[in-house]
């Protein structure tokens, strides 16, 4: 539960006092901190909030005319973000980056209850009216479909916040700081709206030159969009069937569209774990890492680095592990990944050494760390597994789309064995005992009792000089002593021999297994990469074998198993949701029209980028799912009311919501594109996170909104006939 920018921030705090009391000469540094891109991330994405409001109010003003009105809908930003960090505190969040992001994008959609509210008040007081009744009226007219909007919104986050697991966790603090932004913004919307309004609303006696051209341009979208409806209305079976068409055929993107858990990313650090021969010595290990300090020491890029030689814990003195960091993102010219490609070739070039790169980023939100190709084989036989490991890492590494691809299973650690020969032992009045205290005490030691001195306790330990069991056949001088007192040479009773061996075993579920593990080539697909090793695994194993994804594998598919349940319940609540607000159980389907398309343009835009369908897109396609269902609802619930209170006939009460509603569906959809341009934008640390989200909202939003505009009036002209039926 402890936050780790925090933790970093005592330890430093902490050290500086030690280094105050230190001699002169002697301190204590930060080597690596693992929290530094954290950090720079969420300033980055601060700022990018900053401009998301900035731009956000140029589109209000464009489309309002005067800052008055501008003013009275950007002061909803500060209400809403301001009360979201009030939720944010007691529920117990941090500013993370999901949190942040939420904040982000909820700049452009906080702004939209209050654009429809101000822009209906607006409507009326070009009407004539007086400001506090053109203020009551046009409030009170539209304030079901705000409220209608926003609860659709918050529907759709119900079920992504009961999500399992880290992922869950994350995305429920997104969840709810957006919710809670947008039920802020609603709350400003029908209050503090229609007062701020009833106060400072002014004819405006001269438009500025760009807002003047504004007009003209809706003036002319407006004229255009009446044609196309009158021609979609006149034939709404053609027009469903034909869009119908377009969202199947945009479906195929999927099978080109590269999916991922998360983009990597240039956090200006990264780990190198290196090997040498099986049996090498930890001074041999440590001689050849001393060619990779010197490449490190002699780079610019590099501003310090931590190295441990024989892995954690004492173990495996053929590994060494190097933690490097490099300069920010911005201060030099090769990127992160061309360093690592550099720094690989580096060390693989050097004779008895091999290097495995591992990326900061690719352990998506888990502590651990983690390769984008993860798996097991298990069987039964260790031999048949070893086998097929090795063909299938063979067939990987032909295939050009992996690097560092490599095993747990390693054979060739020399073990040294004392076999004793039971019968020789006998009759020489040897135990076996006798056998296993000498050589044990010989080469591992025993304590035989502790010192006391200068208030330290020490042990004292019994056991060979260091020069006398550096090498297996010193076994070979030690004598036991039998029963009778006397020495008995250990060859005389035991057999020494030396063998190969494999330097662990691993067993999952209580069955063998070799974990395998690959990171990827550049520009190759975390899920093309998946795919095609388990399609090598399941090829090469035997029936009674089998393959099971693991590590950042798993968190993969497990993800995208889960948001993609998200996604339909979300659906579904949804629309429960707005048929209690519609009081039927059509008008429902004419509003979720709108996120096919949404769907649609997300992907296209994701493909035209070059982005990937990952852990942040998909957070960018459910906020779509709640966004994209506002200018289905403008449009819906005006329809309905004219049919209500003025006995319209139904087309030409969607023709006359449509030509109302046109202006605030695209104020409130630029709104909420102009928000999304900042982090869309982005190049500072973090980018790569923020990119494909913001990409997702751009693109899902210009085609929802485009189609919406024709697609659910056809679809609400269609279903009317059924409603009158009943």
């Amino acid at each position: 539960g402890a936050n780790e920018v925090q933790v970093a921030e005592n330890v430093r705090a902490e050290i500086e006092k030690i280094n105050n009391n230190l001699p002169d000469g002697i301190r204590v540094n930060v080597n690596f901190d693992g929290t530094r891109f954290t950090k720079e991330a969420i300033e980055e994405t601060q700022f990018t909030l900053i401009l998301s409001a900035i731009l956000t109010a140029l589109v209000c003003w464009l489309f309002l005319g005067n800052w008055s009105s501008t003013l009275n809908v950007i002061l909803s930003i500060p209400t809403s973000i301001i009360g979201t960090f009030i939720i944010i505190y007691f529920m117990g969040f941090t500013l993370n980056l999901f949190t942040l992001l939420a904040l982000s994008l909820a700049i452009g959609i906080v702004v939209d209850d209050n654009i429809m509210i101000l822009e209906n008040i607006i409507r009326h007081f070009e009407m004539g009216k007086d400001r506090v009744k053109a203020a009551r009226d046009g409030a009170r007219q539209i304030t079901f479909a705000a409220v209608a909007a926003s609860v659709a919104i918050v529907a759709i986050f119900l079920p992504v916040a009961f999500m399992e697991g880290v992922i869950g966790k994350f995305f429920f603090q997104f969840g709810v700081t957006l919710s809670g932004a947008v039920a802020l913004s609603l709350l400003d919307a029908v209050t503090l709206t229609p007062m701020r309004a009833s106060l400072t609303l002014v004819h405006q006696e001269r438009e500025p030159r760009l807002v003047r051209a504004v007009r003209k341009t809706l003036e002319a979208i407006s004229t255009l969009y009446q044609r196309i409806l009158v021609r979609v209305l006149n034939h709404p079976y053609l027009t469903v069937l034909a869009s119908a068409v377009v969202f199947t055929l945009s479906l195929s993107i999927l099978l080109v569209i590269n999916r991922e858990f998360v983009p990597p990313q240039d956090q200006s650090q990264f780990g190198v774990r290196f090997e040498t021969p099986m049996g090498s010595s930890i001074h041999h290990t440590d001689e050849k890492g001393q060619n990779i300090e010197k490449f490190l020491n002699g780079r610019s890029e590099v501003t310090s680095f931590l190295s441990i030689v024989g892995g954690f814990g004492g173990g495996e003195a053929n590994t060494g592990v190097y933690f490097v960091s490099l300069k920010g993102k911005s201060e030099r010219d090769i990127g992160q990944y061309e360093f690592m490609d550099v720094l690989r070739k580096e060390i693989n070039g050097i004779d008895g050494m091999r290097a495995f790169l591992f990326d900061f980023s690719s352990r998506g939100l888990s502590a651990r760390r983690s390769q984008p190709v993860e798996f097991s084989i298990r069987g039964g036989n260790w031999d048949e597994l070893k086998k097929a490991a090795d063909a299938i890492l063979a067939e990987m590494e032909s295939t050009g789309l992996y690097e560092d691809a490599s095993m747990d299973y390693r054979e060739g650690m020399p073990e040294v064995q004392v076999i004793p020969d039971r019968q020789e032992a006998a009759l020489r009045g040897v135990t076996m005992q006798n056998l296993v205290d000498t050589v044990g005490i010989a080469m591992g030691g025993v304590r035989e009792g502790r010192f006391t001195g200068d208030g330290r306790r020490y042990d004292i330990r019994l056991r060979l000089l260091k020069d006398q069991w550096s090498h297996p056949d010193d076994i070979r001088d030690l004598n036991v002593r039998n029963g009778y007192g006397e020495l008995v040479p250990v060859p005389e009773v035991a057999k020494i021999q030396t063998q190969p061996t494999v330097l662990n075993l691993t067993r999952i579920d209580r069955q063998r297994a070799i974990q395998i593990s690959a990171n990827l080539k550049e520009g190759v697909g975390q899920s093309e990469a998946t795919r095609k090793a388990e399609d090598i695994a399941r090829k090469l194993l035997r029936d009674d074998y089998g393959y099971y994804p693991g590590g950042g594998s798993r968190e993969f598919e497990e993800a995208f198993t889960s948001l993609s349940v998200a996604l339909w319940l979300g659906i579904l609540v949804a629309y429960m949701v707005l048929g209690a607000q519609f009081n039927s159980f059509l008008h429902p389907i004419s509003v979720l029209m709108a996120l096919p398309f949404s769907v649609s343009g997300a992907f296209l835009a994701l493909y035209i980028t070059g982005q990937s369908l990952n852990l942040y897109s998909m957070i960018g396609l459910i906020l779509l799912m709640g966004i994209s269902k506002k200018n289905s609802i403008l449009l819906v619930e005006f329809a309905n009311e004219l049919r209500r209170k003025e006995f319209m006939p139904v087309k030409e009460a969607l023709l006359e919501a449509g030509m109302v509603r046109l202006r605030p569906i695209l104020m409130t959809s630029l709104s909420a594109i102009a928000a999304a341009i900042p982090p869309a934008l982005a190049i500072g640390p973090g980018a790569e996170s923020r990119i494909p989200m913001s990409i997702a909202v751009i693109g899902g939003m210009t085609v929802s909104t485009a189609l919406t505009l024709v697609v659910v009036p056809a679809v609400y002209s269609i279903l009317s006939r059924f409603e009158r039926s009943r």
